[in-house]
């Protein structure tokens, strides 16, 4: 390893325009996160066109493999793409990556619904979510790592801090299509078949961004291996079969990316539904305000990059860390007071309260709406409270005592299943339902965020610092994991770790926090998830990740 960038060889002096490689890498992964989001944005249609009429369990397991497939293949596709990549080279690698991704979303807006072709149409959506998942799995490793052998040593941070602004590009593409399609064609019309129109225009972006691509030649670092014949026979082998190589990836796994996931997707998409679920904001209001916040952040993915070229990558991903795990929580609950005054007043005068035995309780959390939480009195009382994202306490009493809800002097009994038949159990639990509602009115407690009442520059200024430590981990990443690894199997190593972060650790964290919030009746207890996760990773790097930033990337 040199110890200044004079020393190191100026392997980006190719012939070809660093900005055509920016450029084209970069529209590409802008292309493939616009596909991946499109799922999420239009989970709603999906649901009600490839799930209708399955019968329960199989639609619970269906659903539940649409919604987690993407994310939970996307170390595989790093698996398989990285050898790939490894083995014949950057380009052609990754632009099969964008070609599995575009035919897969394409298929989704031409796919016939359940009503249609019956069990085989939400089958085949798994299948397409899978695919798209492997596709994204091998298409950023190849993207950064080819940007990197691409750029100049003293500004390998730089360059590939435009991949990274890709994500957040890509989600700003998708909610503009969305969005465009809505008001264009009324709710009616989009809802009946205009859903499908953001997955069939993929077609379009697919094609200028293959084209771009095509001009593009192999990554010079590869094809100077390939020239010498020095490139790996065996990628896998060599990438985790010796220990050598394999603590560099378990250690840029939970030293780095890690805490860089969990930072990404709370200060992103918990923010995002902390807003509209938690504290009732309307979907609108939400995205603008997340949308101002991006717009205000997004310069700051490449100012962090810039900023690693010249002080370090490992000390700014591990600041933006231990910033979010100091800080989260009164970020949030500054969030609170500042979108819904009126709920956050509540909150803190006039206590919520549930009186129940645990064991006659439910998990609270249903990520696809079967269960109707009506087989126990304390499922009734908690059920309301936790679609409500009202924040509540528990008291324990005995073993078959009936469940009830306390709010400002009130407490209400919930309806005893076992009394109420069938038929009438829906009409009890409604009536109830509105007595809670009523209760937790008098209270004090909005059934939505009011407007006028809402500081929106506190709000924006909140979301705009969680932006700013996503851009504080996740702008660097990419420059110290190609950095971290050698180049004959740098595309396989550093794929892996990314997407087990990414992938699992982050992409599971709405779910995971929503469920410890559910479970808890604590609308502050799902950031637990991230804090210890991101406070581990600012340990474990403090004591094994390296620095990474003067280190010459050609052997």
């Amino acid at each position: 390893m040199a110890s200044t960038y004079d020393a190191l060889p100026k392997h980006h002096q190719a012939t070809q325009s660093e900005k055509l490689v920016i450029t084209a890498s970069s529209l590409g992964t802008v292309f493939e996160w616009y596909d991946f989001y499109l799922y999420g944005l239009l989970a709603t249609f999906i649901s009600k066109v490839f799930f209708a009429g399955v019968n329960e369990t199989t639609g619970f397991i269906l659903a539940l493999g649409a919604f987690a497939a993407g994310f939970a293949v996307r170390p595989f596709g790093a698996l398989v793409f990285g050898r790939i990549g490894d083995l014949v080279g950057r380009k052609n690698t990754f632009l099969v990556t964008m070609g599995l991704m575009g035919a897969s979303t394409f298929a989704v807006g031409l796919l016939p619904g359940y009503e249609t072709i019956g069990v085989a149409s939400p089958i085949i959506l798994v299948g397409l979510r899978i695919v798209q998942g492997l596709a994204l799995g091998g298409e950023y490793g190849g993207a950064a790592t080819y940007v990197a052998e691409h750029a100049p040593n003293n500004k390998r941070g730089l360059y590939t801090s435009f991949i990274q602004i890709t994500a957040t590009f890509g989600l700003f593409a998708a909610l503009l299509v969305v969005l465009g399609f809505r008001t264009a064609m009324g709710e009616d019309t989009f809802s009946g078949w205009g859903w499908r129109l953001p997955f069939l225009v993929s077609s379009i972006l697919l094609g200028v961004s293959m084209w771009i691509r095509l001009q593009l030649n192999e990554s010079p670092v590869y094809q100077k291996m390939k020239d010498e014949g020095t490139t790996s026979k065996a990628p896998l082998t060599e990438a985790f079969g010796q220990w050598s190589n394999l603590k560099f990836v378990l250690i840029a796994l939970f030293g780095a990316v890690a805490g860089q996931a969990v930072v990404w997707y709370a200060g992103q998409f918990y923010a995002m539904f902390y807003l509209e679920k938690i504290l009732k904001v309307d979907g609108a209001t939400t995205n603008t305000l997340i949308a101002i916040a991006l717009a205000l952040g997004t310069p700051f993915f490449v100012f962090f990059g810039w900023l690693s070229d010249r002080i370090g990558r490992k000390y700014i991903i591990l600041g933006g860390c231990a910033l979010a795990a100091v800080t989260y929580f009164p970020a949030f609950h500054a969030l609170s007071d500042a979108a819904n005054p009126a709920l956050a007043r509540a909150t803190a005068t006039a206590s919520v309260i549930v009186h129940a035995n645990p064991g006659e309780c439910s998990f609270q959390f249903d990520p696809v709406g079967k269960n109707k939480f009506d087989a126990s009195s304390c499922d009734i009382a908690k059920a309301f409270l936790a679609k409500s994202g009202i924040n509540y306490s528990n008291v324990e009493v005995p073993a078959g005592t009936i469940a009830s809800v306390s709010v400002g002097g009130r407490t209400l009994a919930a309806p005893n299943p076992a009394l109420v038949s069938e038929k009438d159990r829906a009409a009890a639990i409604t009536a109830y339902q509105d007595d809670v509602k009523a209760a937790l009115a008098e209270a004090g407690y909005p059934a939505k965020a009011d407007p006028n009442a809402m500081d929106k520059i506190t709000v924006v200024a909140v979301l705009f610092y969680l932006v700013v430590l996503v851009t504080m981990v996740y702008g660097p990443i990419a420059a110290m994991l190609v950095e971290l690894f050698p180049s004959r199997i740098r595309y396989t190593s550093m794929s892996l770790p990314y997407h087990l972060g990414n992938g699992w650790f982050g992409g599971f964290l709405p779910t995971t926090a929503f469920a410890m919030v559910a479970a808890t009746g604590d609308i502050y207890y799902g950031l637990w998830y991230p804090v210890v996760i991101a406070a581990a990773t600012v340990v474990i790097g403090l004591l094994f990740l390296p620095e990474t930033f003067r280190r010459n990337i050609d052997a």
